[in-house]
């Protein structure tokens, strides 16, 4: 392919990608693999140069672009590298009129901006798109840190999980024999705190009730050291089908509760008031995870966002019946909006009694009301709020 043609190439699968944003279709990931499925032409340099140039547009735009070459035109008034390729050649994308400006640059959609404003500066939100580091957690009851750092030379250490390590992009974890083995799992680390702010030990009855495909299930059961009863719950049974194998890799003994939605409490009766730790990894926003999927921000709506918030709060209030006298919630989302961290676990303490919010969660993270917040630019990890709520002997 010439330069040209993979930009050519890349606006047609910013068309797709912008229309797969707006009516909820597939991901850009997937979107790319299925468009050089069938392009057998394309050489690895051409997929790869196509690739950056599409994940370079979908950055650049908060906003979601009209049309592929509305998005990279964007992209090329701001790059002459970029200019010359729309120069009207056999597969390439026709010249740039004068009138064309292009998509919009800026970290975030204009609707969402004034949300994040207080929490977030202008380099902080910058920093939600750039690239994801690649870090995986130890599985203490198979390997230690040092045993798997010695076996990865390239590994150093995560600054605040002690149980982490970050790995060089694009290693290939899953081709690893460590893996294969049980002994790691990838995991950002910032869900590895989240973990970590569960405070589970052995004995106790731990519930994680939005587990999805159980990434923080498995830290759980890392640290109750196989003793005790451990619950991964959810409404999702594709996802959670996925956790059954790597509970059996990891050498895990969990229970998995499928849930009906909007039944979720009567499922879950028998664990009333039985619980020392609910875990609610609640559905969110993903504002904090823009890094790795940075097309999501046009996916993003007020009345998405409204849903999710009402989600939230349910799923707090289920939790709230499920502990026990002692015990703890532990509050998380992959998001940076106060609507659905600090403001979340404000309007559950002013409704639900009897509930008090710890500071001393982990040394990551910056206070947010009565949480913390953690960010790309300030902590290295994905963006999470996460809160514990103690519930009163």
């Amino acid at each position: 392919m010439t330069p040209s043609a993979r930009a050519q190439t890349a606006i047609e699968l910013l068309d797709e990608i912008i229309v797969a944003a707006r009516d909820g279709g597939a991901a850009a990931d997937t979107l790319i693999a299925r468009y050089f499925k069938t392009r057998r032409y394309a050489g690895s340099k051409d997929r790869r140069a196509v690739r950056d140039l599409v994940y370079q547009a979908i950055r650049r735009s908060g906003d979601r672009p009209k049309d592929g070459r509305h998005a990279l035109v964007g992209l090329a008034r701001q790059d002459p590298e970029i200019a010359v390729l729309f120069d009207g050649s056999p597969h390439g994308p026709a010249p740039i009129l004068k009138e064309e400006k292009g998509a919009r640059s800026g970290p975030l959609p204009g609707w969402l901006a004034a949300k994040v404003g207080d929490a977030l500066d202008e380099k902080a939100q910058a920093a939600l798109l750039g690239r994801a580091p690649l870090d995986i957690r130890v599985n203490r009851r198979k390997a230690d840190r040092a045993e798997i750092a010695a076996l990865l030379p390239d590994a150093v250490l995560t600054p605040h999980a002690p149980h982490g390590l970050r790995l060089p992009e694009g290693t290939a974890v899953e081709g690893l024999q460590s893996w294969a083995d049980g002994m790691i799992e990838i995991q950002d680390e910032g869900s590895q705190l989240i973990a970590l702010a569960c405070r589970v030990r052995p004995g106790m009855t731990v519930l994680d009730l939005c587990a999805g495909a159980g990434g923080k299930t498995l830290a759980l059961a890392d640290d109750m050291d196989g003793q005790g009863r451990l619950i991964a719950s959810d409404t999702d049974r594709a996802r959670l089908s996925r956790l059954t194998p790597r509970a059996e890799r990891a050498g895990a003994e969990i229970e998995t509760i499928l849930l009906d939605p909007g039944r979720e409490a009567s499922t879950l009766g028998d664990l009333e008031g039985k619980c020392d730790v609910v875990l609610v990894d609640a559905p969110c926003s993903g504002t904090g995870t823009w890094r790795r999927n940075p097309e999501a921000r046009w996916r993003l709506t007020q009345d998405r966002l409204d849903r999710l918030t009402t989600t939230q709060a349910k799923l707090i209030d289920i939790a709230a019946n499920l502990v026990k006298p002692g015990g703890a919630i532990v509050y998380a989302v992959c998001s940076v909006l106060d609507e659905e961290g600090a403001g979340q676990i404000t309007a559950f303490l002013d409704r639900v009694p009897g509930f008090r919010a710890e500071k001393d969660l982990f040394t990551a993270g910056q206070y947010r009301g009565p949480g913390k917040l953690m960010s790309p630019a300030n902590d290295g990890t994905d963006g999470f709020f996460v809160a514990r709520l103690t519930r009163a002997c």
